[in-house]
């Protein structure tokens, strides 16, 4: 039996990285990724994770600044000097806090990383991955002008990634898409509201279906699973859902109930690898695909939705860009870069499976805080 894990300190970071690109979406535009880096010790054995909340409540409700309280003052201190048996167990053992699932992922993770470590064994292995690589998409902002954003899906194929997502919102959609899939007829193209739309713009999304869309990303609020089950009955384009599926009974309930017919899986989102997990069995057994959604994470969080985009229920390609999408130099070595066939390689060395470049993260670093048993 393997021994408990102990932790006897987390290091939390935060950091800073410019984007070699502006990203807009109906939330907004950001020109710089902000994040959380977690990492875990363990006599010796260290995990690393990254929080994926982002420095105004927008996505989420979660921000950097609730995040590290949370992680500083209730979630570190609850786990420090505690066996745990196995990272699956973190989620069940901070209970007591209601909510901020991005500041447990990132601990988790964070313990996931360790364990496989301390195991010898890739993450993807360790979460019982399937696949060596997986295939990508990418996704593209709301750009200044039409011919911008067509010059950055022409970028997108040249570079051979497998599917491009467009951001939509009102105002930004028919046309947008009607000049992508004319200019680009064979491409697998998605389109991704981030919430944007209300029930009464039924009409404005069916207008949508003749292109051929993979898929309409959450076009409604994140609470109104009602609705997107209404809405699915007036589109014939498939309704995925992100930020309304915060968990495995959220994914079950949408699924029952006809709101989607398949599920964008974000760690930060739904509070880690575990319950990560539990999302892609439930649409597994209710045969829908799921795929692994990005939140411009540094390479950190980019080799965890890695790892876990190689589960088998992962059929559809993930937002898993190479580094060189979002940054001029990633926080890890080698960076995470684009083979062919629109796939990128799942890491195969132990744990997270690249080295932190702790010279790029002490650049990049607003503050630190190391917490001890």
């Amino acid at each position: 039996m393997t021994a408990p894990i102990v932790l006897t300190s987390v290091e939390l970071r935060e950091v800073r990285l410019p984007l070699v690109h502006p990203f807009e979406t109906s939330f907004g535009r950001m020109e710089a990724r902000q994040a959380i880096l977690v990492t875990a010790e363990s006599n010796g054995a260290r995990g690393h994770g990254e929080c994926t909340a982002q420095p105004e409540p927008l996505f989420s409700a979660e921000t950097n600044v609730t995040a590290w309280h949370v992680l500083e003052e209730f979630l570190v201190p609850a786990l420090l000097g505690k066996g745990i048996a196995a990272p699956s167990e973190i989620w069940n053992a901070l209970r007591f806090a209601r909510g901020h699932p991005m500041a447990k992922a990132a601990i988790e993770t964070a313990v996931h990383d360790l364990a496989a470590r301390r195991g010898g064994v890739s993450l993807s292995r360790y979460l019982g991955g399937t696949r060596d690589r997986v295939t990508v998409g990418i996704s593209l902002g709301i750009e200044p002008t039409l011919d911008a954003l067509l010059g950055q899906v022409e970028k997108a194929v040249a570079r051979g990634y497998a599917r491009v997502k467009l951001k939509i919102k009102p105002g930004w959609d028919v046309e947008t898409v009607r000049r992508v899939r004319e200019r680009f007829p064979d491409l697998r193209l998605t389109a991704d509201a981030n919430a944007a739309y209300r029930l009464e713009d039924a009409d404005r999304l069916a207008a949508l279906d003749p292109f051929g869309l993979e898929m309409i990303e959450q076009p409604l609020d994140y609470e109104d699973l009602f609705d997107h089950a209404e809405l699915a009955k007036r589109i014939a384009t498939p309704l995925c859902l992100d930020e309304s599926i915060t968990g495995p009974d959220a994914a079950r309930h949408a699924l029952r109930i006809g709101a989607c017919r398949i599920i964008n899986i974000k760690l930060g989102r739904v509070g880690g690898h575990a319950r990560a997990r539990a999302v892609h069995d439930a649409a597994l057994a209710a045969g829908a695909p799921v795929w692994c959604g990005g939140m411009l994470e540094t390479g950190i969080g980019r080799c965890h939705n890695l790892a876990l985009a190689s589960l088998p229920n992962f059929r559809l390609p993930g937002d898993l860009s190479a580094s060189e999408r979002y940054f001029a130099e990633d926080l890890i070595d080698p960076p995470v870069t684009l083979a062919g066939a629109g796939t990128i390689a799942v890491p195969s060395g132990p744990g997270l499976g690249h080295e932190l470049r702790w010279d790029r993260i002490e650049a990049a670093t607003l503050r630190a805080r190391t917490i001890r048993a």
